[in-house]
């Protein structure tokens, strides 16, 4: 029945907005954008007629903004008719599904290796034609993958997760275990969830967690008995280099989220993440720029959650700077995660308000892409601060950049990348 749901949502294509949007989407599936490939492209009849898959970091014009979806959203019907109808009535243009997140797979898995790390936490009822609504809407359809925090697989297959010295699983402050980073098996495996996200239509895979955990005083060292000399920033750009062509082949973007002091941070966090180690391999971008995760005193800015504008602004042109000195001008290269979200006894309270000065800031920082988290997928009370179209907002300046001070205090704890 739930199924059934789902291919419904498919007849509200016929709505005027939403078909404008879609033809969109088809005329751009000749070139490498978010924009998914096209159906004939996946036919394996016409594979011969088509050109070899480009591997490539791959670059474009598309304007994406988007709204997260977690995982139980993602598994109701009625909860997808909803999001999807904010899409067609606003300038919200991607959707970025929960695929596997902490609990496990979000969908039935056809390949053995994969399937056997599925966890209990149900599954969306019919992927395929979910993927084929939004398509059919306009809207590009976003796998998010969460990598290296996933405690299904540590659980199942303790052989390759992180150690103690002891010998022992380590385990962060919510008594998760992590899988490690540097083991080629973990890769393969989340490489063959992309692949399969590839292949069921999404246009962009999305690696979350794409980074070792914080390696606080107050827990174990962390041990990785596959290390073999590499640094962490290295175990993290190798499994890039691994994994987005094999993405790309298939038709699908490779994007990845990491930490929002990545951008002003010069060296390696303590997690693994570093910009120039990380940038260069991957389409897109995402740093997790929320105002509320930065410390006190960040850019000389006391209270950061009260400057949703500056904080923003300074991240994002610090990762434009950074990204023209590695020859990387793709005006659709960093996309910047937005805060659609309050923090228990932190002021101010999140709104239409904030979220416009947030998206002022990218645009200023001359950038026209944007997500929306929230954690529960509950975007209403931010309806207000969306436009109805989807038009280019960024700024084109040529004026050199000015001096920014460098944000250096660690990482502050919340969602990770």
């Amino acid at each position: 029945m739930r199924s059934l749901l789902f291919a419904s949502l498919a007849a509200l294509a016929c709505e005027p907005n939403a078909s404008a949007r879609a033809s969109q989407l088809a005329t751009a599936g000749a070139t490498p954008s978010a924009r998914t490939t096209s159906a004939a492209s996946r036919d394996p009849a016409s594979a011969a007629a088509q050109p070899a898959p480009d591997t490539v970091r791959r670059s474009d014009t598309t304007i994406g903004r988007g709204l997260y979806v977690l995982r139980w959203a993602a598994q109701s019907p009625e909860r997808m008719k909803k999001l999807i109808a904010i899409a067609d009535s606003t300038e919200i243009n991607a959707l970025v599904i929960d695929i596997k997140d902490e609990f496990g797979l979000n969908y039935k898995s056809s390949d053995t290796m994969v399937a056997r790390n599925a966890g209990t936490a149900g599954t969306i009822p019919n992927l395929k034609a979910m993927v084929d609504t939004m398509k059919a809407h306009g809207i590009i359809p976003i796998a998010r993958i969460v990598v290296f925090k996933d405690s299904v697989a540590a659980r199942l297959n303790p052989q390759h997760t992180i150690r103690k010295a002891d010998g022992g699983v380590w385990r962060d402050k919510e008594g998760l275990a992590w899988v490690s980073a540097y083991d080629p098996k973990i890769w393969e495996y989340n490489i063959r969830v992309a692949e399969e996200m590839a292949r069921v239509g999404f246009g962009e895979v999305q690696f979350d967690y794409i980074r070792f955990p914080e390696p606080y005083r107050s827990l174990p060292k962390q041990v990785f008995p596959t290390a073999n000399g590499r640094s962490k920033q290295q175990a993290l750009a190798e499994f890039l280099r691994t994994a987005c062509p094999r993405v790309r082949a298939l038709g699908a973007r490779c994007t990845i989220d990491v930490f929002g002091l990545t951008t002003t941070v010069p060296g390696a966090l303590e997690i693994g993440q570093h910009w120039e180690s990380l940038s260069p391999f991957v389409d897109v971008i995402l740093p997790m720029t929320y105002p509320s995760h930065y410390p006190r005193g960040a850019f000389g800015i006391d209270r950061p959650n009260a400057e949703p504008y500056r904080i923003n602004h300074i991240a994002i042109k610090r990762a434009r700077e950074r990204n023209e000195k590695l020859g990387i001008h793709d005006p659709g290269h960093v996309r910047a995660w937005l805060q659609a979200f309050s923090l228990p006894r932190m002021l101010p309270k999140y709104g239409a308000r904030e979220l416009e000065e947030q998206k002022r800031a990218i645009y200023d920082a001359g950038y026209d892409s944007w997500i929306l988290w929230n954690p529960g997928a509950r975007y209403e009370s931010f309806l207000p601060g969306l436009e109805k179209t989807t038009v280019s907002r960024r700024k084109r300046a040529d004026a050199p950049p000015a001096a920014v001070p460098a944000a250096s205090a660690p990482a502050a704890e919340g969602r990770g990348t």
